[in-house]
């Protein structure tokens, strides 16, 4: 009788520690996707300031300038409703306004007194700091998904899953061929 009562508690201890268990992976998944929401919030905002800087500088290349602002805004839209089970709508998002601002920077690299300028290089640099903790929150956000998500499909925390009601994450995954590209390289030659 002793037996089968501390068989029984065992496995309620293990219950209530494996439910616990998958909580606290759900928690860090939310709070790693915020962190990248933070970083993206950082990135959209000074998106206006460097349009700001270079658009009088310009004039005639409104239409790179109007995809920038486009696809900031989808961007912004798109991080309105982050959740760990709807990333990869925000994820296309943000491949598109990665990509019309690299078409930007391609643009600004033929105005030598535009690059020149200290707030556009200030802007540039904060550009790239900011897109480097994207990444690294991306990064976060992936391993604690990828963590929770194994979690919940290894034998017997499967079994307390549902009552944890602990559902897939999904993760930030680049689905533009383009970002997946390697990048070319190619040396001019000296005449």
């Amino acid at each position: 009788m002793i037996f089968l009562l501390l068989a029984l508690a065992g496995v309620l201890v293990w219950g209530i520690a494996a439910y616990n268990g998958l909580i606290a992976l759900r928690n860090q998944t939310a709070n790693a996707l915020k962190q990248i929401d933070v970083q993206l919030k950082r990135r959209h905002d000074l998106i206006p300031n460097l349009v700001s800087a270079v658009q009088g500088a310009m004039d005639f290349e409104k239409g790179t300038l109007a995809e920038v602002i486009a696809a900031r805004n989808g961007a912004v839209k798109a991080a309105a409703s982050l959740d760990p089970q709807h990333v990869a709508a925000s994820a296309a998002a943000e491949a598109q306004l990665s990509g019309a601002l690299g078409k930007l920077m391609v643009v600004v690299e033929a105005y030598p007194d535009l690059k020149a300028t200290s707030n556009m290089k200030q802007l540039q640099e904060e550009l790239s700091s900011t897109e480097n903790k994207v990444g690294f929150a991306r990064q976060l956000y992936n391993d604690t998904a990828t963590q929770y998500n194994t979690k919940q499909q290894q034998f017997p925390t499967n079994l307390v899953a549902g009552w944890a009601n602990a559902s897939p994450a999904e993760l930030w995954e680049i689905e533009d061929a383009a970002e997946r590209a390697v990048p070319k390289v190619e040396f001019g030659k000296k005449n």
